[in-house]
């Protein structure tokens, strides 16, 4: 799901800031083409999210809701979990604005003064929560580690055992390695 999610959201900024900024728009100077690419990835986003909850596992989907729902409780820790909550209402708010904005185009009844506005203060605040996101996922020393869990599938037992003490305590077989254990292939445990 977070793979789904961050190639739809990259596209959907980047798209969205063609949009919206006038020098990008020269530039790429295809507008209609642009509008297409934002609306089609939004929708396709949204179906891919929607079979995931439909055609995976629902079991895990419920356990993770259920962990998200209790801010001093469960797996993720409480930043992961204000992440989790802070993504799914911009997602919200991103859809029922960008709704908005598409339907006023067709029929200037339904068109909002505020759509436009909300919008682009949602992808303000989405960005710098992108950013942020990436600090930790690929600079900060002490949580780069885990994007090897999100690319490999496997983190280092110490590393889980520090920063997520409970997760390694919930389930007692978990995709982590001792970190003299060499991953598989060979190279070395990251």
């Amino acid at each position: 799901m977070h793979w789904i999610h961050a190639a739809a959201f990259c596209t959907l900024l980047g798209s969205g800031l063609c949009l919206y900024l006038p020098s990008l728009a020269e530039a790429v100077g295809r507008r209609p083409l642009l509008k297409s690419i934002h609306l089609w990835t939004a929708l396709v986003w949204a179906a891919a999210l929607a079979a995931v909850f439909v055609v995976g596992d629902r079991r895990a989907s419920r356990r993770t809701v259920r962990d998200v729902e209790f801010l001093a409780s469960g797996r993720p820790n409480v930043g992961q979990k204000l992440n989790t909550i802070a993504t799914a209402a911009l997602a919200i708010l991103f859809a029922v604005s960008g709704f908005f904005l598409w339907l006023g185009e067709r029929n200037h009844r339904f068109r909002l003064a505020t759509a436009l506005l909300v919008h682009d203060y949602l992808m303000y605040v989405s960005l710098v929560l992108f950013v942020g996101h990436l600090w930790y996922a690929l600079i900060l020393p002490s949580t780069r580690h885990s994007l090897n869990g999100m690319t490999r599938g496997w983190v280092r037992r110490d590393w889980a055992s520090r920063r997520h003490p409970k997760w390694v305590e919930a389930a007692p077989t978990l995709p982590v390695r001792d970190a003299a254990a060499p991953p598989r292939g060979g190279g070395s445990a990251g």
